[in-house]
């Protein structure tokens, strides 16, 4: 039973992690940015030579962890932040759906640029390998990995909480993305804002790619699409804009996800997401605006 309680949070803090970026950005902008997916496959990409081989060589990913995870945080946040200077902030503008097509053409650029540098072909790689090694806590047999996981996501939404809500910048943020139109006419630079969303949420993305990239030792182009749909899905029945939500609802769909690959009959398992986006059509049936509604979201009938 614990074994099923931490195989639930670990999945549920990569989805919690990734409906957090989202979450950020679509609070500043009310841009559901598809494109961050494959961020996260960039960044992991960003530790290897570009190689056709199936064993990928890796040279940023032998740095020790203290240099290693401020490196893919900063690469993660610094792609963010290009995306926004280049792309996003020609399209301020133009309506939601306008810019929600720039999010996925753009992560068409960026997931076509990596199969330029290293095919489709999935890579073998070992990352933190000292941290496969398992623990024993209460009984229960885990990777430490899966532990620090759990730990690390707590940390980071500690983190994020308090600088939110105790720093000068973190109160910008929150009022931009209560009312934007207001926040300006108040003072916040909108350029200084939505930068600083793009880079707390590539930073996310960054730690997600290095999380799964440990957990699985694979680099694939498309590990982020999988993250990507259980984010969004997380950031709707959380209740878009609404951060708390996002994590919530992370969790509670990574939980989920466990809990039906255990109660599940052998036969019926492949269909599990099926039973889980089952699931999230009830819930947004109940609660159309979410789990916890965004200040200023009116609920919907």
């Amino acid at each position: 039973m614990l074994q099923i309680v931490f195989d639930g949070l670990s999945l549920g803090s990569l989805y919690a992690l990734g409906a957090l970026g989202i979450a950020l950005i679509f609070g500043v902008m009310r841009l559901v940015n598809f494109a961050h997916g494959d961020v996260i496959a960039f960044c992991i990409f960003a530790l290897l030579w570009p190689s056709t081989d199936a064993m990928a060589v890796v040279f940023a990913g032998q740095l020790p962890w203290y240099l290693l995870v401020p490196l893919v945080l900063v690469v993660g946040a610094g792609l963010s932040v290009l995306c926004e200077i280049l792309v996003f902030r020609r399209f301020r503008r133009a309506s939601p759906a306008t810019m929600m097509i720039a999010s996925f053409a753009l992560g068409f650029v960026i997931r076509y640029f990596l199969l330029m540098l290293f095919t489709s072909r999935p890579k073998s790689i070992s990352l933190l390998p000292m941290l496969s090694q398992p623990v024993e806590i209460f009984g229960a047999r885990l990777p430490l990995l899966q532990l620090i996981t759990i730990v690390a996501t707590v940390v980071i939404l500690i983190g994020l909480s308090l600088f939110l809500r105790r720093t000068r910048f973190g109160l910008e943020m929150r009022a931009a993305a209560e009312n934007f139109s207001m926040a300006r006419m108040l003072g916040v630079r909108a350029n200084r804002v939505i930068m600083g969303a793009f880079a707390l949420s590539g930073a996310l993305a960054g730690a997600i790619a290095l999380i799964f990239g440990s957990q699985t030792g694979t680099a694939d182009i498309q590990m982020g699409a999988s993250i990507m749909l259980m984010a969004f899905i997380a950031t709707v029945i959380g209740g878009l804009g609404s951060l708390a939500g996002a994590v919530l609802a992370g969790f509670l769909l990574g939980g989920a996800s466990v809990v039906m690959q255990v109660v599940l009959p052998v036969d019926a398992r492949p269909f599990r997401d099926a039973f889980v986006y089952g699931a999230v059509i009830l819930i947004l049936l109940f609660r159309p605006q979410g789990l916890i509604a965004a200040r200023g979201t009116k609920e919907r009938v």
